[in-house]
């Protein structure tokens, strides 16, 4: 052997066709990961997170020509700095083309209706509706709920049409005033809120 081999040249290792798909990537980590990573997280501007990301895909290509390259060898290192080089000018360029991401930043502040106010305001409505007395809860619900005329109500309930008029008007009232009482306002807002 030449004078000038390296130690780990000089070590008998076995053939590059005999080696396990975990045992070239391990074999490819160890002797030449650390000065890929270093090239790499240089070219990206010190951005440790990609620069393992292009390592990996470097080392997925190596796997790629396990057949033909050693990784244990001296002698491979041009050809993975070269894979590296082009997939950082590669994403580079990627990014250039791709014009950046500008969103407006009004639209980041927008409420999204996730159903929660919905929610929260029936079960605020329910409660209040609890202290009516029956038959205002009644006539509210044909004439509100089930959408019926008066005269109809009237009809199903058995009462005057004056009468659906009267328990309808105080009601309506008796639920303002329960909603008030538990923070609710015509418009569901809280007036200390405004």
């Amino acid at each position: 052997m030449p004078a000038s081999a390296s130690t780990e040249d000089r070590i008998s290792r076995p053939g590059t066709g005999e080696l396990r798909p975990d045992e070239f990537l391990r074999a490819l980590y160890q002797f030449h990961g650390s000065a890929l990573l270093q090239f790499a997280a240089r070219r990206l501007g010190g951005d440790w997170h990609r620069a393992e990301d292009v390592l990996q895909e470097v080392a997925i290509r190596a796997w790629r020509h396990a057949g033909e390259l050693d990784p244990t060898a001296d002698s491979v290192r041009p050809w993975l700095f070269t894979v590296l080089r082009n997939l950082v000018i590669d994403g580079h360029r990627a990014r250039q083309a791709r014009p950046p991401e500008a969103g407006d930043p009004e639209l980041a502040h927008l409420p999204v209706s996730d159903g929660v106010d919905h929610l929260l305001t029936s079960h605020v409505l329910i409660e209040a509706l609890g202290d009516l007395r029956p038959p205002q809860r009644e006539v509210l619900l044909h004439v509100h709920y089930l959408g019926r005329s008066v005269n109809q109500t009237a009809r199903v309930l058995g009462v005057p049409p004056g009468t659906v008029k009267s328990r309808t008007y105080y009601a309506a009232r008796a639920l303002r005033e329960a909603l008030h009482s538990r923070g609710l306002y015509a418009g569901g807002l809280d007036r200390a809120a405004r």
